[in-house]
């Protein structure tokens, strides 16, 4: 049985997420797994490391797929590049060890959200970036982030169903710079919520346009209620960056 591992890129703008929901539906992991089942002549799954939302975009998204043919790895990715739609890229194709496996295997995740912070929009990065017009408070901004980091409660931060599941994550870092006009917001943790990095920015935002202040943000944390955490920023801006493995 071998086991292969992708490396993908996508413009996530016109898909339903990652997430593949049923047949019909227009997901990346559908149409990837419509391709490589094409290729093997069965049905396959392909497991990626996140689960993104509808609309959110991946400069490295990773994902790995067992079968019991044999192919070259520049078999693969020909077909790939042949038969895939051109928002979505696998550039990358690996022959890795059996028991890798794409999410439980990653160490770390890092978030991209870029903000464009001019009073007048930006024609080419409208559907990549929110449009935030009045002046952002990057100072204060950095604060508030300083009390997401470590390992926290994130029930406030989650649009997640399950009470089941844990709501514990780690925030390893978070980097705020202004870069050419945009606010480029970096989050990496050892992984995420349903929904969690985009309301973590949504409280960022609001904390630099003075709606919200650095030390609200212990009390929506002990606070566990959703309606705390104000808006949750667009899914347009969010770019799955980088992801490490053990």
């Amino acid at each position: 049985m071998a086991n292969y591992r992708l490396t993908i890129q996508y413009d996530g703008g016109r898909y339903k997420g990652w997430q593949r929901l049923g047949r019909g539906e227009n997901t990346i992991q559908g149409k990837l797994e419509n391709v490589i089942s094409e290729l093997i002549g069965v049905d396959t799954e392909i497991i990626g490391c996140s689960r993104t939302d509808a609309g959110v975009h991946a400069l490295c998204q990773v994902a790995n797929f067992h079968t019991d043919k044999q192919f070259t790895e520049k078999e693969i990715m020909d077909y790939f590049i042949r038969y895939l739609p051109k928002d979505i890229s696998v550039v990358k194709v690996e022959l890795v060890p059996d028991k890798f496996h794409a999410r439980y295997h990653a160490k770390s995740k890092t978030y991209l959200y870029k903000i464009w912070n001019r009073k007048y929009p930006n024609p080419f990065m409208r559907k990549y970036s929110m449009h935030v017009e009045e002046k952002l408070d990057l100072e204060e901004m950095k604060k508030a982030a300083a009390f997401f980091i470590g390992k926290h409660d994130f029930t406030a931060y989650s649009n997640a169903k399950s009470k089941k599941k844990s709501m514990v994550r780690n925030i390893i870092s978070i980097d705020i710079k202004e870069e050419e006009g945009f606010v480029n917001i970096r989050i990496c943790g050892d992984g995420f919520l349903y929904n969690m990095v985009r309301k973590i920015v949504g409280t960022l935002i609001e904390v630099g346009l003075g709606k919200k202040k650095p030390c609200d943000i212990p009390h929506i944390l002990e606070s566990k209620l959703r309606k705390e955490t104000g808006i949750i920023a667009e899914a347009g801006g969010l770019y799955l960056e980088k992801v490490e493995y053990q």
